[in-house]
């Protein structure tokens, strides 16, 4: 029995020095696994309905700047007075290019009512939005937060994730993820706050 206990405990030990031997390259290993797992896992929740269709916002949308595909930097605030839709995107998102085409339309039947588009590209890479804006070009801004610090300031948690502003600047609703037929709510809260 002594003999087995001393085996086993020579053989824990020999594994954990190994670990330590592995130093922080297991770790963070471990971390980059489980990080994958949780974003697989949210955009499963996502595509899959568990994701909240629409959130009522409140308070002063935070105001950022960011250089647009025409190579303009583009201030939120200098659209005061138009309702704005901020709408955060990436080119792997399946939800995020259905809806592209939508909201061109979306933003060429209300823009001339005091409306607008920013179609905020979350990518580190911004030639693969590029290449998606060839396939599927639009004429509302598109800009690149390469560093991810607009969808930081916005807690953006899922793809596409749809932030409407009034034209005070304040964020009246929240959308999280595409489904078909959630333009029709957009097209009917984008009147109403022009109406206002």
């Amino acid at each position: 029995m002594v003999s087995e206990i001393s085996a086993q405990s020579r053989v824990w030990v020999a594994a954990i020095r190994y670990r330590n031997l592995q130093g922080n390259r297991t770790m963070k290993l471990t971390a980059r696994l489980a990080t994958r797992g949780l974003r697989i896992l949210s955009l499963a929740s996502l595509l899959f309905g568990g994701a909240a269709h629409a959130e009522i916002g409140s308070g002063l949308a935070p105001d950022f700047t960011l250089k647009s595909h025409s190579g303009d930097n583009l201030r939120l605030s200098e659209f005061r007075g138009e309702v704005v839709m901020i709408n955060f995107w990436a080119s792997w998102c399946g939800p995020c290019r259905q809806e592209m085409p939508l909201l061109e339309e979306l933003y060429a039947e209300y823009q001339p009512m005091g409306f607008t588009i920013l179609g905020v590209n979350v990518e580190e890479d911004s030639s693969k939005a590029k290449s998606l804006l060839d396939e599927i070009p639009v004429s509302f801004p598109v800009l690149f937060d390469t560093e991810s610090q607009v969808s930081k300031l916005y807690d953006v948690v899922a793809m596409p994730s749809t932030i409407l502003v009034d034209r005070d600047g304040n964020v009246r609703h929240l959308h999280h993820g595409y489904k078909p037929g959630y333009e029709e709510t957009y097209q009917q809260q984008v009147r109403a706050l022009i109406r206002e």
